[in-house]
């Protein structure tokens, strides 16, 4: 009898200890998934993204057709102020912008400041796709990825600036790097994100979109048409923000390790937006912002 209680409690504790594993096997993963997003190693202070960031933006303001219809901007701003009041974005001063820009594109500048396409704004097809691609930007901009690459990029020069005083002691900042060849445009490193990169801002991303209650996986969606598009509808986009690989299937699990909440994909406003950027005349480009990438044709700002 005793032999066969303690078999019996042999086999329980098999079962128990199963079940464990089992369980473990399953919630690991997402625990991973679930990991602490940080900024990694920069030689920049967050207040010196922030006047990069101001210094590139003016410049892009200077070069680019910038947008003036109320109802556009008002339209994106709304989106953008949602997203960057997630407690995920940080503390950054970010603003929005629209560029007249046939090309599906949007960028953000160290710092907070974010430009919108308004071929990226008639592309959409509902209203979190295009909240997608700004949450995706902003993350950038949090996880302070485009110093990050300047600082990878330029391990030596950098670090004699800082120690001779000469980094951000008065005058532009954009000025005294590219004095020294280390380039902060749209073409420079600074724009251009790695794989892992694109992962991460992918992860935050969602975790903005989650907490601003848009549906996170319009960001995977969208950004998976613009890859079966490819052409010349796609690529500019692409060509800075590379596909890190299985888009859809990593936001569908970082989507199930945060709490459940009701999503919205879409408010009803974006088809009166589309119709006013569509009247938007397009007239041929002529220069190379430093906050973008160069592209066929430009749109004349309202």
């Amino acid at each position: 009898m005793h032999v066969h209680l303690a078999w019996l409690g042999g086999c329980h504790l098999q079962r128990r200890l199963f079940s464990l594993i089992l369980l473990s096997s399953l919630v690991w993963p997402a625990l991973l998934d679930a990991r602490d997003l940080k900024p990694g190693w920069n030689l920049f202070s967050k207040e010196q993204d922030v006047q990069l960031g101001k210094e590139a933006a003016a410049q892009v303001r200077q070069q680019m057709p910038i947008v003036k219809d109320a109802g556009i901007n008002d339209y994106i701003r709304k989106i953008g102020r949602r997203l960057a009041s997630q407690p995920q974005a940080g503390d950054f001063p970010y603003s929005f912008e629209v560029v007249a820009d046939e090309s599906i594109n949007a960028f953000a500048l160290p710092g907070g400041p974010a430009f919108v396409h308004t071929g990226l704004i008639l592309a959409a097809e509902n209203e979190a796709q295009l909240a997608g691609v700004l949450a995706h930007e902003i993350a950038h901009v949090a996880l302070r990825h485009g110093t990050n690459q300047v600082s990878k990029a330029n391990a030596v020069q950098i670090p004699a600036m800082i120690l001779s005083g000469v980094l951000g002691r008065g005058g532009s900042m954009m000025d005294q790097l590219t004095q020294l060849g280390i380039g902060i445009g749209a073409n420079s490193v600074m724009m251009k994100f790695s794989r892992s990169a694109e992962r991460d801002a992918d992860l935050l991303g969602t975790r903005i979109m989650s907490s601003a209650g848009y549906n996170p996986i319009e960001m995977a969606r969208f950004f998976e048409k613009l890859e079966a598009e490819g052409g010349s509808r796609g690529p500019e986009f692409l060509s800075s923000h590379p596909n890190p690989g299985n888009r859809v299937k990593a936001v569908q699990a970082e989507i199930q390790t945060l709490p459940r909440r009701q999503y919205t994909t879409d408010t009803g406003d974006l088809a009166r937006i589309q119709s006013s950027v569509s009247k938007i005349r397009v007239k041929p480009a002529r220069t190379t912002p430093a906050g973008s990438t160069p592209s066929r044709s430009r749109q004349r700002s309202r």
